[in-house]
């Protein structure tokens, strides 16, 4: 009988990890190998396999699985423990009204706080995005342009939640963007809330937030629909 081969060979650990960044080395390992598919969706992550892969006690490996729980990363799940999430599936709606809701408040929050080292960084965003071509680029982009205008809200807790839809978001456009057929991407919508935020337009920035969201998730949502039609009139 066939061997079904083991997920976790295809992660490459290179000599001893250091104690003291042993949770952080396995965060971001699995981390990345979650974003690019080496790590599929519903892979099972035990922590005794993780903690012989690295070398490591279960510790570090519980403490990294948890940070990327928080991320929407994992779920866990009874029985299995650790498991790698879903992209975004038919709750896209529901996914981006909470999103809107999260990221408007911080950004409502985060427009006072702002400085031109800030507005710099998002706007090489905006320019790097333009000229991006490959699909894991766009979507770290994506993440790390909002993150710009976010990041200066006082509510640690808050910048959490969203990073975690962005992480989420991020994953999803990876491995759908190329089939959702939407040419190249206009970054006008991200310009025009740059420059309501450098104007610290907050009320105008937070309307324009809302219409890019809104724009995404009807996107997203017929891109999903027509797949569910697709399996449907295969299925009959």
């Amino acid at each position: 009988m066939t061997q079904k081969p083991n997920p976790l060979s295809s992660i490459p650990v290179s000599g001893p990890i250091p104690a003291h960044l042993a949770r952080s080395v396995i965060e971001e390992t699995l981390r990345s190998a979650i974003l690019d598919g080496r790590l599929p969706c519903g892979t099972a992550l035990r922590q005794q396999d993780l903690a012989d892969l690295f070398g490591v006690s279960r510790m570090p490996v519980r403490e990294a699985l948890r940070q990327l729980e928080a991320q929407s990363l994992l779920h866990v799940v009874a029985h299995k423990g650790a498991v790698v999430a879903p992209l975004i599936e038919g709750d896209a709606t529901e996914t981006y009204a909470l999103r809107i809701l999260l990221e408007c408040e911080a950004l409502r929050l985060s427009i006072p706080l702002l400085d031109e080292e800030d507005f710099a960084e998002a706007a090489r965003h905006i320019q790097d995005l333009e000229t991006a071509t490959d699909y894991a680029d766009i979507g770290r982009l994506n993440r790390l342009f909002h993150m710009a205008l976010y990041r200066k809200a006082p509510n640690r807790r808050l910048l959490s939640l969203i990073e975690s839809g962005l992480w989420e978001e991020e994953r999803f456009l990876r491995f759908n963007l190329g089939a959702m057929g939407l040419g190249k991407l206009t970054q006008e919508d991200h310009r025009e809330l740059l420059r309501a935020a450098q104007a610290r337009d907050i009320e105008l920035c937070v309307a324009k937030l809302a219409s890019h969201l809104n724009r995404a998730v009807e996107v997203i949502t017929r891109y999903l629909n027509s797949l569910e039609s697709q399996r449907n009139s295969t299925s009959t």
